[in-house]
């Protein structure tokens, strides 16, 4: 890659400003806008799930319950796990960022199916407003996992409209995940081999595997679920002769390797971000690059370990730890090749490499912390408790939305051609940190000490009262820093400094060629790629180029 000149300013005509009516924007084939419009659209549901956690947690300050009934309060947890896990964490990363950056990273200038790129986003939208609908209809109580026989005889609730709206928006996240497969194979840039790619992509590309190949069956669970609960059929529920353990099957079958779909972009961000802000090329590309793989393909073989307790074969239950435990040897790779990266790195602290920081701290807790759930043993004390809680949220929430928050600081320059302030961006960053700490880690101890999750009230163990006291005030710390960059982003849309082409030094051909924001096409000339994505000079070669042999 030719090293353009990183002060370049942006063009008259970008993909922004190409067109202003609101038809361009909702007929767009352009992915950068399409991304603009999944940002939008993610961001918005993101604060209608953080409401619904808000009153939880607000709930839950009193031994006794303050607000709800427990009817409410079993709707409120449902539609926050429905709509932060299938409206924000899955298409976060992928539909948003990957979608602007992808393309741009591997040298192309569109993806590979434009319209089916735009009809993914409205089939988002509408599988959005149905469970929106849902809500508005007096919402639905069989949580996140819909388990049966309540989601399919039992409840009386909004669910089937529930489980509309999320066998829609699978077929989004198909969508999406043809889009990059087809694009990494066929529209590379000349030049742009397996081994030149970004980790971002390889990340993406991993997880749009697992999107092809996953999302259909969950899709073929719900809606069998639905069929169940409208026609009468005994498919799960046993007292139409259903096997409900078929359902958990079929059902975590998708959602742990979900799991990855969440975590494996995040990972995929973390790389760009330590490469960038250390000066350094990825330590380990290639380990780093199959260890992507390595994950999505041990992630289809490890769904039973949410079923230690069920009916599940013992035996098999061995096969499923055994294999769980496997799986934390790929995620080991990329932490301690980041690491590496870091070691005798020229390191900034930017905004994003704060993200990127917080990113491997909460992550070495959530993983860890998994590793006591593999065991077959202290699964059985800890399933269902508030450890599975902390556990889960430590992965999803401090991992994935933490990445993604330092993806949208990282290319916002990119996106929109504007800097934000670097104080209060990384001053947010701590803010969530810290705030995140405070919510979920006293989780640990009430799992730990026993208490269930999804419990209303707790009046038989008030001394439980006190963690969960911590963990709503650390919840309104971490909902202040949530809310900040929403304030200095869109800030700096008004009046922030223009970006430069490539503000941060970044290697890759978004920063190198393409402008700040990008043309509508992405590129205004044709180029061949002649080095790999992350060509930073090495240890050794800075020490070559200096004049004494070693460092100032």
């Amino acid at each position: 890659m030719s090293t353009a000149v990183a002060t370049r300013q942006s063009p008259e005509k970008n993909y922004l400003n190409a067109d202003h009516t609101i038809a361009s924007w909702l007929l767009t084939t352009d992915h950068k806008r399409i991304a603009v419009l999944y940002l939008i659209s993610i961001t918005f549901f993101f604060f209608i799930g953080s409401i619904a956690a808000g009153l939880v947690r607000l709930e839950l300050t009193s031994s006794q319950g303050l607000l709800l009934t427990s009817e409410s309060y079993n709707k409120m947890f449902s539609a926050h796990g429905v709509v932060m896990i299938f409206f924000f964490l899955l298409p976060s990363i992928p539909a948003a960022i990957g979608n602007f950056v992808l393309p741009i990273q591997v040298g192309a200038r569109d993806l590979a199916f434009p319209r089916l790129n735009l009809l993914s986003w409205y089939l988002y939208i509408i599988a959005g407003a149905l469970i929106l609908c849902a809500l508005a209809m007096g919402g639905f109580d069989a949580g996140w996992t819909f388990y049966t026989p309540l989601s399919s005889l039992y409840s009386d609730t909004q669910i089937t409209i529930a489980l509309t709206a999320i066998f829609i928006a699978g077929f989004s996240s198909i969508f999406t995940g043809l889009n990059f497969i087809v694009t990494v194979h066929k529209m590379r840039a000349p030049g742009m081999t397996w081994f030149r790619m970004p980790l971002f992509v390889w990340a993406h590309y991993a997880t749009s595997l697992l999107m092809m190949l996953g999302t259909p069956v969950v899709a073929i669970t719900l809606f069998l679920v639905i069929l169940e609960r409208t026609l009468g059929i005994g498919i799960f529920s046993p007292e139409i002769g259903g096997d409900p353990v078929l359902f958990q099957h079929m059902f975590w079958f998708y959602s742990h390797p979900a799991v990855y779909i969440m975590v494996l972009p995040g990972m995929g961000v973390i790389s760009e971000l330590i490469s960038a802000f250390s000066r350094r090329p990825v330590f380990g590309y290639h380990f780093v690059a199959f260890s992507s793989l390595a994950i999505a393909g041990l992630g289809f073989l490890v769904w039973g370990h949410h079923m230690f307790v069920s009916s599940q074969s013992v035996y098999l239950g061995v096969i499923f730890s055994f294999i769980t435990f496997l799986v934390a040897v790929p995620s080991a790779i990329k932490v301690f090749n980041w690491a590496f990266t870091m070691y005798k790195g020229h390191i900034e602290l930017k905004t994003p490499m704060v993200y990127a920081i917080a990113f491997l701290g909460l992550f070495l807790i959530g993983g860890l912390t998994g590793l006591y759930l593999a065991a077959l043993d202290t699964d059985v004390h800890l399933t269902g408790t508030y450890f599975i809680v902390a556990h889960f949220h430590y992965v999803m929430v401090g991992s994935s939305t933490i990445a993604f928050l330092g993806a949208v600081h990282f290319w916002w320059p990119k996106m929109f051609g504007r800097m934000y302030s670097e104080f209060w961006g990384r001053f947010s960053a701590i803010v969530i940190f810290a705030g995140f700490n405070f919510t979920f880690f006293p989780q640990f101890i009430l799992g730990y000490l026993g208490m269930p999750r999804r419990y209303h009230y707790y009046y038989f163990e008030p001394s439980w009262e006190v963690y969960n006291i911590m963990s709503t005030l650390g919840a309104s710390i971490l909902a202040i820093g949530f809310l900040m960059p929403a304030f200095y982003l869109t800030a700096s849309l008004l009046k922030g400094q223009r970006a430069p082409q490539n503000p941060w030094g970044a290697k890759g051909l978004e920063w190198e060629r393409a402008a700040s924001p990008p043309v509508t096409l992405n590129f205004s000339e044709p180029f061949v790629v002649t080095e790999p994505a992350y060509n930073y000079p090495s240890e050794e070669q800075e020490q070559a180029l200096e004049p004494t042999g070693g460092k100032s």
